[in-house]
């Protein structure tokens, strides 16, 4: 470490990097990105200059051997995650790994294995988790006020056309379900505490072999239903929210994402409707904060990685429920 300060390398110039490290860590007083890498030089040297990165590192491979990095941001396709995250593990580097968490669960298993062997801190990046909106709806939840849980739903659809993106790449861990599926998933795990059964799911799958849109029913213990839904299919419109009905009321939270942009928490107890706006900073700042209190002051965190196994265990189930393999698995 630089002092109390954690110094982050990111693996590639993905979109997502500002706002998920570059901004968060120009804020803070406890974390700096101080070096990248990039299948591409050139873009890695135009994304460090723009995001006043002081070092560009040839490889993947330097970057995790660069010794002034103590944590590793790893953001590439999820079918890299398990791969980069192994090495820069073996490498003595934290990782701050992206959603979903690897490929498939055996994958992950792996991850968490090697970071628990090495007593190196290994996350996923679930920003949302750490704005306080998460915290509440779980509050909400446990107060009893919902009465008996017995219906959870959530949704993340949006349209995502570009069939040359990567999320339409099978062999790169691409589909509905591991880039946006894996985030509703979640939430019905936030609200309900515990892990659930897959009932049936029915997936839209396009030629390439990836599912543009998935609907499943999950069943939770003390017999909570829970339905599923995600799409990026070109017509579909958008959808974010994550529901809980019990026998006394009903939460609604739309918005539950990137809450930070704007959202609203509905709680209907008897019949009697009321509103909430959940204060905090960007989902990502909360994050960053959450990762480096984890990494400096050994302070456990709510999606490490017995966590992140959970979810693609969920996730893997959902493909086989509708009769497609789990990414990294086989054809």
């Amino acid at each position: 470490m630089s002092g109390d300060r954690l110094r982050f390398g990111v693996l590639g110039a993905a979109k997502i990097v500002p706002d998920a490290l570059t901004k968060p860590a120009a804020g803070s007083e406890r974390a700096e990105v101080v070096a990248i890498a990039a299948r591409d030089p050139e873009r890695a040297r135009a994304f460090a200059e723009e995001h006043g990165i002081a070092q560009v590192d040839a490889s993947y491979e330097a970057l995790i051997r660069n010794p002034d990095v103590d944590a590793v941001y790893n953001p590439l396709p999820a079918s890299l995650h398990a791969e980069w995250t192994l090495k820069a593990l073996e490498q003595g580097k934290h990782v701050l790994c992206e959603k979903p968490f690897a490929a498939n669960a055996s994958e992950a298993e792996r991850m968490v294995a090697a970071a628990k062997e090495s007593g190196l801190v290994l996350l996923e990046a679930f920003h949302y988790r750490y704005h306080p909106l998460a915290d509440r709806i779980r509050e909400v939840v446990a107060s009893g006020v919902l009465g008996d849980l017995h219906r959870v739903e959530a949704a993340f659809c949006t349209p995502i056309p570009d069939p040359e993106d990567i999320r339409y790449d099978l062999s790169l861990g691409g589909g509905a379900t591991m880039d946006l599926g894996c985030y509703p998933i979640h939430w019905c795990r936030l609200v309900t505490g515990s892990e659930p059964a897959v009932l049936g799911a029915e997936a839209r799958e396009e030629p390439c072999g990836i599912d543009v849109t998935m609907t499943a029913e999950l069943r939770f213990p003390e017999g909570v239903h829970c339905k599923v839904h995600c799409s990026m299919a070109a017509d579909v419109g958008i959808q974010l929210f994550v529901s809980a009905a019990g026998s006394k009321g009903e939460l609604r939270a739309d918005n539950p994402l990137v809450p930070h942009l704007g959202h609203k928490l509905r709680l209907t107890i008897d019949g009697t409707e009321k509103a909430e706006q959940v204060e905090g900073r960007t989902t990502y700042d909360h994050q960053l904060e959450a990762f480096v209190a984890a990494v400096l002051d050994g302070e456990e965190q709510p999606t490490g990685g017995r966590d992140g196994i959970a979810n693609m265990r969920v996730i893997d189930a959902v493909y086989r429920a509708a009769g497609m393999q789990p990414r990294g698995t086989g054809a």
